[in-house]
């Protein structure tokens, strides 16, 4: 079971089924999804996607949290992940994603933030990853703010994306 959490202004928590509505309505948006290929426009193959992310066990800590605003706790941020990923080689990958609504405010960055601190205090990871299409500059930029430090530019299928890392050596020295 993955924990909660809240920061000034969030509340995280474990994503269920019942979010499914948020987030097709999230993904629906043309903008959200530009630099991420998905089933975005069907609903069925979209409600299939997120079932089957739900049930796998990611491993003790690591799965999806939903984001609200902790002063209206029925409004849906987007997600968070903390999850294995083996693209280079076995490691944990973090990722956002927000509803339009929701940019611009630093959320991304402060959900990030306490996930990172999880990672590598609670599950005691050693390596954090991101890839990132180069175009997503926010996403760049949440990435570098959080202490992400940029490894090499990858190719998926001619597009172009920017691969970060974070050591728990490196988190430990910029949040001591």
């Amino acid at each position: 079971m993955l924990p909660n959490f809240e920061t000034q202004r969030l509340s995280l928590r474990p994503r269920v089924m019942a979010d499914f509505d948020a987030c097709y309505e999230m993904d629906r948006d043309p903008e959200v999804t530009k630099y991420i290929r998905g089933p975005w426009h069907d609903p069925a193959m979209h409600r299939q996607f997120l079932s089957e992310r739900l049930q796998k066990s990611w491993g003790d800590g690591l799965g999806y949290w939903s984001i609200f605003e902790k002063d209206e706790p029925t409004r849906f941020v987007g997600w968070i992940l903390l999850i294995p990923t083996e693209e280079m080689e076995p490691q944990i990958e973090i990722g956002w994603r927000l509803n339009r609504l929701a940019w611009g405010k630093g959320y991304a960055t402060e959900a990030a933030c306490v996930i990172l601190e999880h990672a590598f205090q609670t599950v005691k990871v050693a390596r954090i990853v991101a890839d990132i299409d180069s175009r997503n500059r926010p996403s760049v930029r949440v990435a570098e703010k959080i202490g992400l430090k940029y490894v090499c530019k990858r190719e998926h299928d001619g597009v172009s994306s920017k691969y970060f890392a974070l050591t728990a050596e490196e988190y430990y020295k910029l949040f001591p």
